[in-house]
């Protein structure tokens, strides 16, 4: 038996009133999705922890069997992972945004514009973030590069407790009442309010600018966490296990448990990734290994952005560039396949941000059909079969029959 996890990132969402009431999964085209509704598991799962921030850090270990009431140290460390940055025992690893300020009096009411700097390309982002190493790193800061406006920034030796909030949280809002707080906040403070001064005079922003893209003039600090220690996910479970992702802290989580990170070039996390070598390297891994997780990030950047069109596409593309070539090779092998499809959290657009309601999942087996179907797949779809797991640690065991 093959096992399969395939996530389309904050795809889950809420009734849009431009939609007449309906969610992107119930507008979408997606006849793979609803043709296996019919036959598969269908309901709802908490993915997010009773108490804890929705994102996809805490949701992807809770799907991968991992409780992050035990486990989680931050989401910063997951990403370090990803990017093969070293995080020693009481070194503090913090996700530095590169982001978009619209500057106006005391740097109190800057507003946040753009949590991803306009999607600034990853060869530009990297111009930018060796200028704010060169200027404010040292004395036990590191900044490392990572993909477009994702990157980290390292204390070595850590720092005292700090509150912090995620970038995409404050979309529109005056950003003095979410700038970091305790002892040492004042440090991460003074580097984000210096970082827009070297930014915002850089010539690769007066490129963009001159481009009529946002600039990316400030870093943003938030995500912080020490360094984690995962067991081990073949000893955990008794699966050979591969990760496919074009995003940092996915592939964080799953280098920290064990699994294999398998890159793929043109892999974006953006509308434009390279679907088909996704599934190529897919189906390559399965037939070396026993089970893959296959994230796509598209959704979720949609819906942070608000593109309704665009968030409905993600998941018309999910469908016909992912499952149809995915399922139509393993419907072809020789070897039967259980396939998990599903969020990870909702990114409502109404909100422009994640939230922690169940997300609906699609639990089909090749050899079977199974109880609880619905006549497609969506949040209404899924609340109807009145199956729900309150425990998205449970989901895993599910998946491979262990329960």
């Amino acid at each position: 038996m093959k096992y399969i996890i395939v996530i389309g990132d904050g795809m889950s969402d809420r009734p849009v009133e431009a939609l007449g009431g309906r969610t992107p999964l119930e507008v979408a085209r997606k006849p793979v999705l609803d043709a296996l509704a019919a036959k598969a598991e269908v309901g709802l799962v908490r993915t997010t922890p009773h108490g804890a921030e929705p994102g996809s850090d805490t949701a992807h270990l809770c799907l991968l069997g991992y409780d992050p009431r035990v486990c989680y140290t931050g989401r910063s460390p997951l990403e370090a992972l990803g990017l093969g940055v070293a995080v020693e025992k009481g070194d503090t690893v913090f996700r530095c945004n590169l982001v978009t300020f619209s500057p106006r009096g005391d740097y109190a009411n800057w507003e946040m514009t753009d949590h991803s700097a306009g999607k600034i390309t990853t060869g530009e982002a990297k111009t930018l973030l060796r200028a704010i190493g060169d200027a404010l790193g040292g004395d036990g800061l590191e900044f490392h590069p990572g993909v477009s406006y994702r990157h980290l920034m390292l204390w070595k030796g850590g720092c005292s407790p700090v509150t912090l909030k995620p970038p995409h949280d404050l979309l529109g809002k005056a950003i003095g009442d979410h700038l970091p707080q305790g002892e040492d906040a004042g440090r991460l403070r003074e580097l984000m309010r210096k970082s827009y001064d070297i930014l915002s005079a850089h010539p690769v922003n007066a490129k963009r600018e001159r481009r009529g893209l946002r600039p990316a003039n400030s870093i943003w600090l938030w995500g912080e966490g020490t360094s984690p220690d995962l067991e081990d996910f073949e000893k955990k479970f008794g699966v050979r296990a591969s990760v496919i992702s074009a995003v940092p802290l996915v592939k964080g989580i799953g280098r920290g448990a064990g699994m294999s990170v398998i890159e793929v070039e043109g892999a974006t996390g953006e509308l434009n990734t390279n679907y088909e070598g996704k599934v190529v390297a897919a189906i390559s891994a399965l037939r070396n290994g026993d089970f893959v997780l296959l994230h796509l990030e598209a959704a979720d950047e949609c819906g942070h952005d608000g593109l309704t069109e665009e968030k409905v596409k993600a998941i018309e593309l999910l469908d016909s560039r992912i499952l149809a070539p995915l399922t139509s090779a393993l419907d072809k092998g020789k070897e039967p396949y259980r396939l998990i499809v599903m969020p990870d959290h909702s990114t409502p657009l109404c909100v422009r941000t994640h939230t922690p309601e169940p997300v609906p999942y699609l639990l089909y087996d090749s050899t079977r059909a199974l109880s609880h179907n619905a006549p497609l797949y969506s949040e209404r779809a899924a609340a109807a079969t009145g199956l729900l797991i309150d425990d998205g640690t449970a989901l895993m065991p599910r998946l491979l029959q262990r329960t």
